[in-house]
């Protein structure tokens, strides 16, 4: 049974791993034993994690801006480079942008579907070949994109641009799954609920207990559960799932009709 939920020595890249929910699935591939490659746009920041995070496993860091066309070849392009084959690819870096309706900006709309959408297809195209040459009958090459439960069901804040991207990143999701599953490689969805990270700080600092009042389980995430999730997905207890979206919310979008 153990080795069911296994994925020691699996080789994986987490984008946007450096803090909140990127940091806890980080965290959770480092101690089961995978070779866990971390990018963000700020250096400092998945240097420092990487360096804590390899006092428990292997965890390495590579700056990316994965905001551009040219930003994802980059990584992929450094991947390869490194690594003959890749196992788990976890799209998890994302912008968030919120602003009254009449003060919305354009920008906002191609900041936010830059990275959160198209940043999203350009890296899993540009690591298709990696992730074919993982893949087997058995056990899959994985392809885990982190969407958020605003995607699902409307959110009370004021995030157009948000909501609307992780709409689209979950039936992304659906059309790649179908793509991909010739080539044994899944791709399936995890949609948060709320989590302590630097982007929900001020809305839990503002609305905490309104939004906890609203979960069925009464609390707020914890980095286990993103951690275990996610695992789950990447090991051969997951390997018969793709194009599924998981939402990891307590319970909230229950009430979506």
């Amino acid at each position: 049974m153990q080795d069911l939920f296994s994925v020691r020595d699996k080789v994986v890249l987490v984008t946007g791993g450096g803090q909140g929910i990127g940091h806890m699935i980080t965290q959770g591939f480092v101690e089961a034993g995978a070779k866990t490659y971390i990018s963000s746009r700020k250096a400092d920041v998945v240097e420092k994690v990487a360096a804590d995070m390899s006092k428990v496993g292997t965890c390495i860091a590579i700056p990316a801006d994965l905001g551009t066309e040219a930003g994802c070849k980059a990584l992929a392009d450094d991947i390869a480079s490194r690594e003959d084959k890749l196992h788990v690819l976890v799209n998890n870096a994302g912008n968030n942008w919120g602003a009254p309706l009449d003060e919305y900006p354009d920008a906002a709309f191609d900041r936010v579907f830059a990275l959160n959408v198209k940043g999203v297809f350009h890296l899993t195209k540009f690591l298709r070949p990696l992730l074919r040459k993982a893949a087997s009958d058995d056990d899959p090459a994985r392809v885990i994109n982190i969407g958020s439960i605003d995607g699902i069901k409307a959110p009370f804040l004021d995030t157009y641009a948000y909501s609307s991207s992780k709409a689209a990143v979950l039936h992304m999701t659906r059309v790649l799954a179908r793509k991909f599953a010739a080539e044994r490689i899944t791709v399936n969805a995890i949609a948060p609920g709320p989590f302590e990270s630097k982007m929900m700080h001020e809305t839990l600092e503002r609305f905490g207990d309104a939004i906890v009042g609203q979960c069925p389980l009464g609390r707020i995430g914890r980095w286990e559960d993103m951690a275990g999730t996610t695992i789950f997905l990447s090991s051969r207890a997951g390997s018969y799932l793709t194009g599924a979206v998981i939402p990891v919310d307590g319970g909230i979008s229950t009430d979506h009709a």
